[in-house]
C-alpha cells in the first residue's frame, strides 16, 4: 500500500507546533494563544487526556476523534450586554479556541467517554489490539 505524502506533512506540523508549544510554555505553564492546554497519560489500557476549558459549556464544545487525532475546539460568544451602563473594561471577549493531539495507538471508538466538570475535560480513550476507525464524534457528559 503507497503512504500518502501528506502524512508526512501533517506530522511534521504536529512536530513543529508541540515543539513550539513545548517552547512558549516551558516551566511557567503558559500556553499558546488560541490553543488549549492539555495532559495527556498513558496508563497502559487506555490514554486520559485532561484540558481546561474554563467558562465553556458542554454546548460550546466540539470533540471528535479524526484519523488518529483528538480535535478538540471550543468557541463561546461575548453577547452579554448590560442595559443600565458601558463596560469600563471588556476581557471576556468571543474567543475560539482548537487542539490536535495525535493519539500514539489506535483506540476502541465506541468506548471513549468524555466528561466535563467545573472546567475541566476529561476524555478516557481505551486502546485498541488491532487497526484503525474512521472519524468518531464524542458526546461529553
Amino acid at each position: 500500500m503507497r503512504r500518502n505524502p501528506f502524512d508526512d506533512l501533517e506530522e511534521l506540523f504536529d512536530r513543529l507546533s508541540n515543539q513550539f508549544e513545548d517552547t512558549m510554555a516551558g516551566e511557567s505553564g503558559l500556553t499558546v494563544p488560541g490553543t488549549i492546554g492539555v495532559d495527556v497519560a498513558d496508563t497502559g489500557d487506555e490514554y486520559v487526556v485532561t484540558a481546561d476549558l474554563p467558562g465553556y459549556d458542554t454546548d460550546d464544545v466540539d470533540l471528535r476523534l479524526v484519523d488518529g487525532a483528538l480535535r478538540l475546539e471550543a468557541s463561546r460568544s461575548g453577547s452579554e450586554t448590560y442595559e443600565d451602563g458601558d463596560y469600563i473594561r471588556r476581557e471576556r471577549t468571543q474567543r475560539s479556541i482548537n487542539r490536535r493531539i495525535r493519539i500514539p495507538e489506535p483506540v476502541e471508538e465506541d468506548g471513549v467517554e468524555a466528561t466535563y466538570n467545573n472546567g475541566i475535560l476529561t476524555v478516557t480513550l481505551p486502546k485498541l489490539s488491532g487497526g484503525e476507525g474512521g472519524g468518531h464524534e464524542i458526546d461529553i457528559s
